[in-house]
């Protein structure tokens, strides 16, 4: 069952308030019900184009888990558990490009996400998430067309790991600041102390210190998460999270600075005090959202143990940001995992997770698949 908040005055407010701080600083259809009220019909919204036919860009790689676009067009991929980074072209050449040496995969940990340093030329830097020994950390690596990567420089660690709850995913944010999702590695009173960096969004500086108006005064930017693994942002500035639930209910959140999203006293929609809502909940067996990409007017959120794509339409209405989701290709690729909009947004690039050991490998997995925009 797909439900919505009810989208109180004050959560219009919050939200209101982001959008302020963002210009400041520079096919299944879902059952809509509005959670917390009475049922009421979704926002009416034109019906969108459906997306393209999805076809194979790469085959046969091993766990890929984060996608980046690299000037030229072509794409680096992470490998979770062999820990290499590979260079995909749109025709879908693969060449293995470095590896993470000290990346020691256990579980869900391992190689997990990736970002390419922003308007930096044909050798932008490249920062990864990764899994060690000890902990999750984030390191930046140059990256060179003819000699690769180059070895890794750790900027932030001591991010709790665990054999589930890493979080992973990193991106760089409009602000030009990256920004990572953690998970609370099984460690659920974390989530709610701002002065640890599980179950947290960090926000730093490209050297991997915390930017200079976070709302704590270290990387922490917003708090009460259980395990995020998506991260993207509307041509409005308004940023978005997906979050993986435990029994009951994942989550798409709006994330605003200092944001308490509830965990682990409120999974779903909880109405309570202090707690930021999400704007959209499904059963976790609809979903397990991993990846997340804006194109097209739509988020797109990769669905895990939902096997399918989940297109939700995005309504430019700070009060109630979101349409109607639509659940695609359910069944036909197996676990997704990683969404990334290719540069002008005429497609969008999904990463299949099905020898992750939780999936059913099908011939040549797993595989980037490329998804046409609408007309």
């Amino acid at each position: 069952m797909l439900r919505y908040r009810d989208r109180a005055p004050a959560c219009a407010a919050v939200i209101a308030v982001a959008l302020l701080g963002t210009a400041c600083s520079g096919s299944d259809p879902g059952q809509g019900a509005r959670g917390g009220g009475a049922a009421t019909d979704p926002t009416p919204m034109a019906r969108l184009a459906p997306p393209g036919e999805p076809s194979d860009i790469a085959t046969d790689l091993e766990v890929p888990w984060a996608i980046g676009f690299l000037p030229d067009g072509a794409a680096l991929v992470t490998e979770r558990d062999s820990g290499r980074i590979v260079r995909v072209t749109p025709g879908g050449e693969t060449t293995p490009v470095g590896t993470v040496d000290d990346v020691a995969p256990r579980g869900e940990g391992g190689l997990l996400g990736l970002a390419v340093q922003p308007d930096a030329g044909d050798t932008p830097d490249v920062y990864v998430y990764y899994t060690a020994e000890a902990d999750n950390r984030i390191a930046r690596m140059t990256y060179d067309p003819q000699n690769g990567l180059g070895d890794p420089e750790v900027l932030v660690d001591g991010i709790p790991r665990a054999a589930v709850h890493n979080g992973g995913r990193i991106v760089f944010g409009p602000d030009g600041l990256l920004y990572a999702a953690t998970g609370d590695a099984g460690d659920e009173s974390q989530s709610q102390q701002i002065d640890r960096l599980g179950g947290k969004i960090l926000r730093m500086t490209p050297d991997g210190d915390p930017a200079p108006d976070n709302p704590f005064d270290n990387l922490v930017y917003s708090y009460g998460h259980r395990n995020v693994q998506g991260l993207a942002w509307d041509d409005d500035g308004v940023f978005y999270a997906t979050e993986f639930g435990q029994d009951t209910y994942d989550e798409v959140n709006v994330i605003v600075p200092g944001g308490n999203y509830g965990w682990p006293e409120v999974e779903g929609v909880g109405d309570h005090a202090g707690y930021i809502d999400p704007v959209v909940t499904w059963t976790t067996d609809e979903a397990s959202p991993s990846g997340a990409a804006v194109a097209g007017d739509s988020l797109w959120v990769a669905g895990l143990r939902g096997e399918r794509l989940w297109r939700v339409p995005l309504t430019g209405d700070s009060a109630d940001p979101v349409g109607e989701p639509e659940a695609l290709f359910t069944g036909a690729y197996g676990r997704l995992r990683a969404v990334t909009t290719v540069p002008g947004g005429s497609a969008i690039w999904v990463s299949t997770s099905n020898t992750d050991g939780r999936g059913a490998p099908r011939d040549n997995d797993d595989r980037i698949l490329n998804v046409p925009m609408g007309e």
